[in-house]
């Protein structure tokens, strides 16, 4: 039951996450440069190293390396292969840097949201209670005042009667 819990906290929580990143253009467009970049080199792969034998090895190729996993099932042989694989690499890095910052973002995004929230209803909140503050020690100032105003006539009303 527990276990439950836990599965349904998370999965509300990846919901969350991917509604917040549907709004987000940036990561369409670094989708489509991955996906585009990876046709491209795998095109390029074909026809320039022998040890791809079809555009879809390339396009393979070209994904698993700007991916990072390296399966090693297709692999350029060519000096000219071997130094688009490298750029490839290079690729992968800066492709997920910016995946990470995208999704970064999109969850600081959401806190600051939340965060700037709670300090506007604090500080609304602290706006009620100063002015509150004000009444009460305007209130406790005037009585002060009655009560100076008490002990003269008292000590007047007093001294007189002595």
């Amino acid at each position: 039951m527990k276990l439950l819990l836990i599965l349904t906290g998370a999965l509300n929580l990846f919901k969350n996450l991917l509604s917040d990143l549907r709004g987000k253009r940036s990561l369409v467009y670094l989708l489509i440069l991955a996906f585009a970049v990876a046709i491209a080199s795998g095109f390029i792969l074909y026809i320039l190293d022998p040890n791809i034998h079809s555009v879809f090895d390339g396009i393979w190729s070209a994904w698993v390396t700007m991916t990072h996993v390296g399966f090693g099932d297709v692999v350029p042989i060519s000096f000219l292969g071997r130094l688009l694989t490298a750029t490839l690499i290079l690729f992968g890095l800066t492709l997920f840097s910016l995946f990470t910052a995208i999704l970064s973002v999109t969850l600081i995004d959401k806190n600051i949201a939340t965060w700037g929230l709670d300090v506007r209803q604090i500080e609304h909140e602290t706006s009620r209670i100063e002015k509150e503050e004000n009444q009460i020690l305007h209130e406790l100032a005037r009585l002060h005042e009655r009560m100076e105003a008490l002990e003269k006539k008292l000590s007047s009303g007093t001294g007189k009667n002595s």
